[in-house]
């Protein structure tokens, strides 16, 4: 099965596409260039038609640098499949290690609506890797917290954990700004009070904060008065 939906994949990849998509991408070497709607479309049917099959075969036979739209199918099939949410977390645990890149984390984390129908066992889930010090394990969890559990039942947790979290990598600080950007249009107050005290490294400090004056959520006014909490650098 796996074999024709790769070679389904080579015919709806477009070589501009490729092109766009690879600047995106830097050290992604293996990208046909499918647009994420066309991926999208595909792994419904995939769903649809026979997911467990596909499943157990992309677990044999896709790695964490097989072709990127491979692994970004995988992920989406499991958004989409119907199964128990104890067989999904067999499935999800094979599959978490492959992601290698922020469109495959992205991409598919925002796919997993089955993370909304059962909160608080995927909550629960989704914990297990705040103390990972793998980049996009990290990642993982902190878009599936934007994207899924920022709640007035969470939202303490949440910031006390981001206030917590150093890990040298890029894309950890981006996702963790583009969560407290988040945080902030839901609960402006316990995020500001979160801003105006917490232990994130200056970047992702600053990048919260910018990214929270980039909302078209967060009025005028307000952006101006997070300006005041941004951090400058110290002059030795």
């Amino acid at each position: 099965m796996i074999e024709e939906i790769r070679e389904q994949l080579y015919h709806l990849a477009e070589d501009d596409y490729k092109k766009f998509n690879q600047k995106l991408l830097p050290g992604v070497e293996r990208v046909l260039g499918i647009r994420i709607p066309v991926l999208k479309q595909l792994a419904k049917s995939i769903a649809k038609n026979d997911a467990v099959t596909y499943l157990n075969e992309a677990e044999e036979k896709t790695h964490s640098n097989s072709i990127h739209e491979e692994i970004m199918l995988q992920g989406l099939v499991l958004g989409y499949a119907k199964m128990k949410d104890e067989e999904r977390v067999r499935y999800l645990d094979e599959f978490i290690p492959k992601i290698q890149n922020w469109a495959v984390c992205d991409s598919c984390v925002m796919n997993m609506k089955f993370m909304g129908k059962n909160p608080k066992f995927w909550y629960v889930y989704i914990w297990k890797y705040s103390d990972s010090q793998k980049e996009y394990e990290l990642r993982f969890l902190i878009v599936s917290i934007l994207a899924h559990f920022v709640t007035e039942d969470h939202i303490d947790e949440i910031l006390t954990l981001f206030g917590k979290l150093h890990h040298d990598g890029y894309y950890v600080k981006m996702a963790v700004a583009w969560a407290v950007s988040v945080c902030y249009v839901k609960y402006p107050k316990k995020t500001r009070t979160f801003l105006e005290d917490n232990q994130m490294d200056d970047f992702t400090h600053n990048k919260s904060i910018q990214k929270i004056r980039e909302s078209y959520r967060v009025t005028a006014e307000e952006k101006e008065t997070l300006k005041t909490l941004k951090r400058t650098k110290k002059i030795e």
